[in-house]
């Protein structure tokens, strides 16, 4: 197998890890960011219950994900993790503060309010840091020779921020609609009556960052409006996802919502992507330049196909064997 397809194939293996992590770890992040404005103490077990069982499994992809980069493309740790090391690092201590908070939380009573809080700020803090990463890619870094040349907090400007909010309100969306589908009564009213309104903002981001985004980098001006191309197809059915979230909750349908808003990241994500494919360290570097040696990349190629079907049995049979209604009372603490 040639170095050209072995590399084409770990481009794809690591962003299938990355989508399988946004989609399946931005719902539990998602109801952490939701977790202050829950009607009540109560309201807060069922919705942590609802994620407790599957939240670190959740977080396999990030790992896959990452680790798959640093072997298969090694030089594109010499420029992200200099450019984008405090941000990399607010990332983990939220993961780790929410991590911390679902096994404290349910056993401490006299400090309940101090772990509502560090599962709230650890899952916002980490789906912000999140979204500065994406926009501080899609601005592109300062790179002589894979060498990072900018300063620490290059990444932080006010597109990337923007991004980040962005990402939060996503998240948030997911959380959503992800308590329609598992839980009923109060809670599930309430996750109604916010979804509406989470998607509006998720969509006035989209549409501030789309217009933003040809300006901040001419190579996806060129891609978008250069002439007409099949990309347009992931914008339009990104919007279709939206409608049909804003029809499902207005009709009180339960599965549909947490669908649809998986549509609505993917195609985002996809359209993300074609931006800026083949390039893997803005705004010049390829998958192929950063690539390493072709027999490193079928070695590691080689455990991973092995482990990937392993982790999506499990994950499957986890997310069976938790299917159902989250109720007062129950939960997996």
């Amino acid at each position: 197998m040639e170095a050209f397809d072995l590399t084409l194939i770990w481009a794809l293996i690591i962003g299938f890890g990355v989508i399988m992590y946004v989609l399946m770890d931005g719902f539990d992040l998602g109801v952490g960011i939701l977790f202050p404005f829950a009607p009540d103490e109560a309201s807060r077990d069922v919705m942590m219950n609802s994620v407790a069982p599957v939240w670190d499994g959740n977080e396999t992809w990030l790992v896959l994900g990452g680790a798959g980069l640093l072997g298969a493309f090694p030089l594109v740790y010499s420029v992200f993790l200099p450019a984008l090391y405090i941000g990399v690092f607010l990332m983990l201590a939220g993961l780790i503060f929410r991590g911390i908070a679902f096994e404290f939380r349910f056993k401490s009573h006299r400090n309940r309010r101090w772990w509502n809080r560090a599962f709230c700020w650890g899952s916002a803090v980490a789906s912000f840091a999140q979204g500065v990463v994406v926009g501080a890619y899609i601005q592109g870094f300062a790179v002589e020779d894979f060498v990072y040349v900018g300063g620490p907090l290059d990444w932080l400007t006010p597109f990337s921020v923007l991004t980040g909010l962005g990402l939060m309100a996503g998240y948030a969306l997911l959380g959503a609609t992800w308590l329609i589908m598992k839980t009923e009564g109060a809670v599930q009213a309430w996750a109604y009556r916010l979804a509406p309104r989470l998607l509006l903002a998720v969509l006035v981001v989209f549409a501030i960052i789309s217009v933003w985004t040809p300006f901040v980098d001419a190579g996806v001006r060129e891609r978008w409006f250069g002439h007409l191309h099949l990309i347009w197809v992931f914008p339009v059915l990104a919007l279709a996802c939206a409608a049909l979230l804003w029809r499902a909750v207005s009709q009180r349908r339960e599965g549909q919502p947490f669908i649809a808003t998986l549509g609505l990241f993917l195609f985002t994500y996809l359209g993300l992507v074609v931006s800026k494919w083949p390039v893997i360290v803005p705004p010049d570097y390829t998958i192929w330049d950063a690539a390493s040696d072709p027999g490193s990349q079928l070695f590691l190629l080689i455990g991973v196909l092995f482990v990937i079907p392993i982790v999506l049995a499990y994950t499957a049979w986890t997310y069976w064997v938790f299917r159902g209604k989250v109720r007062p009372g129950e939960g997996y603490h």
